[in-house]
């Protein structure tokens, strides 16, 4: 008799709500499954800090697919996918990083965003996150009641905003909603992003290129402004952006133009707040599964998704998010300004 595993049918449903049940299997069965499906170290179902973890994949696992599948409209949905994104992983040691620092993470709802806000409430920080009214309720909820679950003993209830932060009044609302709430902001994670596939230039009219910048790089822009009137020397920013800024990626031209504004957005505001005590990051992620893949691409470039990489797989938001805690962390990282980390699966970028 083997321990308690997650559900085979939903391998990687770590959402608060998710089904678990005790199943009798043979050791020949779990690995033809996993070679057929999603070739990974299968372990044991545990709880840290009440959320259930397990099924982390293998450094390089040539062969993995995941289902079809495909999502109708942006911005895409968490609980709908298959298998849900690993968040959390259960050998992850916090300790105390980020202690009594205030954080607010936009698009924190899904994907990349809730890993980095688990990550932070596990080492100690007050979070506020943002999320898209109606379109993303449900995945909000689920990461609101992740974090007060995850949260450590002194740190705050963690808030979750809804807005969209293409316009500068709504951020000015958001920042000052969390400083309302909570009396600074030490840490800010520009996060929020939309992408949409295009075969040509000439398919992106103007609506959708200032939709996609607004949301991608406008909201960057002004969240980091009304937000610096409350942060202090010691404060960190760290703003998400992508191997394609590096690459190129010929189908998402307007996606892949915002993310290599914001690499020069981060080394032009790292020069400008360095006297100022406050350290301004990026990360730029390679393939990772989250809400935006399902709802940006076909069923069988989701089914191919992450096998062009060295490492042959996709990542999970769990593996990229030590990169925001490292950089939030200032005696991890206080020699580190203007600079940008790679979580890529071994794509070499020389950037």
């Amino acid at each position: 008799m083997l321990p308690r595993f997650i559900s085979l049918s939903r391998p990687f449903a770590f959402a608060p709500s998710s089904s678990f049940c005790s199943w009798s299997i043979t050791k020949t069965h779990i690995r033809t499954y996993w070679k057929t499906r999603f070739p990974a170290v299968l372990v044991p179902a545990s709880r840290q800090q009440g959320i259930p973890t397990a099924l982390f994949v293998r450094m390089a696992s040539g062969g993995q697919s995941f289902p079809p599948q495909k999502q109708g409209s942006q911005p895409g949905k968490e609980h709908q996918m298959d298998p849900i994104p690993q968040y959390a992983r259960s050998d992850y040691k916090p300790s105390d990083k980020l202690r009594g620092k205030v954080a607010l993470v936009t698009g924190g709802d899904s994907g990349i965003g809730r890993a980095v806000c688990h990550s932070f409430v596990l080492e100690g920080a007050t979070v506020a996150f943002t999320y898209v009214k109606k379109q993303e309720d449900r995945d909000a909820e689920d990461t609101i009641q992740l974090l007060k679950k995850s949260k450590t003993v002194d740190a705050k209830e963690p808030i979750a905003i809804a807005a969209d932060l293409g316009y500068d009044e709504n951020c000015k609302k958001v920042i000052d909603e969390v400083v309302n709430a909570f009396g600074r902001i030490d840490i800010l994670v520009n996060n929020a992003a939309e992408q949409h596939k295009a075969g040509s230039v000439q398919e992106i009219d103007e609506e959708r290129l200032e939709r996609v910048f607004r949301t991608n790089m406008f909201s960057y822009f002004f969240a980091t402004r009304h937000a610096l009137k409350h942060m202090k020397e010691g404060s960190s920013i760290i703003n998400t952006t992508s191997i394609n800024a590096y690459k190129g990626n010929a189908k998402l031209l307007d996606y892949t133009a915002t993310k290599g504004a914001i690499v020069a957005f981060t080394r032009g505001l790292a020069l400008e707040l360095v006297n100022k005590g406050i350290r301004v990051n990026g990360v730029a992620p390679g393939p990772i599964w989250t809400p935006l893949i399902p709802a940006s691409f076909d069923e069988e470039e989701v089914a191919n998704f992450g096998k062009e990489v060295p490492m042959q797989r996709a990542g999970q938001p769990v593996e990229v998010a030590p990169c925001y805690v490292f950089l939030a962390c200032n005696h991890c990282s206080s020699y580190i300004t203007g600079q940008v980390l790679h979580p890529n699966g071994g794509a070499i970028i020389n950037g």
